[in-house]
């Protein structure tokens, strides 16, 4: 179920206290392929390379969080997933391209089983693609930090906290 911007709870929430800096909950997923490769999607706002996230809503909790911005950006269900970092401290406090302060809270979840037929383009994306660890698009320095720590979880099974 796509959710236009201004009916989300953070575009609700923008519209009322303008561009100061808010704590803004997310979900991520790292989703691999059979060979490895990680799933990215074009953003339609942007057109940058991302990995499928998004914030949550009122009255949902961030499994589902997961569960809706994978399907919303990606078309496909997630069956399981399990966390493997949560990212809070001060270094993910930044400006948005609409000029708003966030803190990240984000969760980035490993999708370890999911069903369906990955979409090309949806309501927020202009594509999306499997890329191998040595052959990545152009991405965001935090995408490259989470590549990495999916790196760590996998050596030592613990969930990393930053």
């Amino acid at each position: 179920m796509y959710i236009a911007w201004e009916d989300s709870y953070l575009g609700g929430l923008r519209e009322k206290i303008g561009h100061q800096m808010i704590i803004a909950p997310a979900a991520r997923a790292i989703i691999q392929n059979e060979e490895g490769k990680i799933l990215f999607v074009k953003r339609k706002d942007n057109g940058k390379w991302v990995m499928p996230a998004g914030g949550l809503e009122l009255h949902e909790s961030i499994y589902d969080c997961l569960k809706r911005e994978v399907k919303e950006e990606a078309g496909i269900d997630v069956i399981s997933a399990k966390p493997i970092a949560m990212y809070t401290g001060p270094d993910y406090e930044y400006t948005n391209g609409y000029g708003d302060d966030n803190k990240m809270f984000a969760i980035v979840f490993l999708v370890e089983e999911w069903s369906g037929k990955i979409l090309k383009e949806t309501d927020e994306t202009l594509d999306a693609q499997f890329f191998s660890l040595d052959d990545l698009p152009e991405i965001p320095s935090l995408y490259r930090e989470t590549i990495e720590d999916l790196r760590i979880f996998n050596l030592n099974g613990q969930i990393i906290l930053k």
